[in-house]
């Protein structure tokens, strides 16, 4: 065989493994939790709604494209994105999904039509309202996420205690909530309960890769409540 089809045989087999290992939607729903925070398979699983061993199997797949890593930490294996350049792929098949698909655009509309009576905030005119405004920012996913990284200044209250932590919040400040990203639901829930409870509430649409990707510092830790 030309030796010149043999070197672009193995190079584009090699780039095809990265579109083996993430051609299936529940390795990049995995990759989407990773891009928040390291995670053990157990947490994924739960987070996901996957069997543990089904959790398994897609997360052996993208580290053996070496998308993700895994840490011993005791009697725990811990996965890890391989590094930010995972995050930044699963951020632009996302792009391309919604700049090529009509479907993305439509399925999102039905889930959120009627459910939302604000437009959400991007990051820019967030920023441009904290300039005029003091907004409370309300990061609402699991602590563990919060810990890993958060909009500097946020708050932390997961989903499952805001009915029960709501006097913590002021009511004569706008809350703005926010999750992983455009698709994660916790924020759109957390809107809905504040709603229903007289809150001034916004969600907000990025999460914390997307500021990652546009240079916006994080704040890590568990300092904040």
């Amino acid at each position: 065989m030309d030796p010149d089809r043999v070197f672009k045989e193995a190079i584009y087999e090699q780039i095809a493994r990265v579109g083996r290992a993430v051609a299936h939607p529940r390795r990049l729903e995995l990759l989407d939790l990773l891009c928040q925070a390291p995670m053990s398979v157990e947490t994924l699983a739960q987070k996901s709604a996957m069997s543990i061993g089904s959790a398994s199997q897609h997360l052996q797949h993208l580290k053996e494209a070496q998308l993700v890593r895994v840490e011993p930490r005791g009697p725990a294996r811990i996965y890890h994105l391989h590094d930010a350049a995972a995050c930044d792929l699963f951020r632009s098949l996302r792009g391309l999904a919604e700049r090529y698909y009509a479907d993305v655009k439509a399925v999102t509309e039905t889930f959120l039509h009627d459910r939302e009576a604000l437009e959400p905030l991007d990051t820019r005119t967030l920023q441009q309202r904290m300039d005029d405004e003091d907004l409370v920012l309300l990061d609402v996913r699991p602590p563990d996420e919060f810990a890993a990284a958060h909009w500097p200044g946020a708050w932390s209250l997961p989903l499952e205690e805001l009915v029960e932590r709501l006097e913590e919040l002021p009511r004569d400040r706008t809350v703005v909530a926010y999750c992983r990203g455009p698709y994660c639901v916790l924020a759109l829930h957390a809107v809905e309960v504040l709603q229903q409870h007289g809150f001034q509430t916004i969600r907000l649409a990025e999460g914390v890769a997307d500021w990652r990707a546009q240079g916006l510092p994080v704040s890590q830790g568990q300092d904040l409540a």
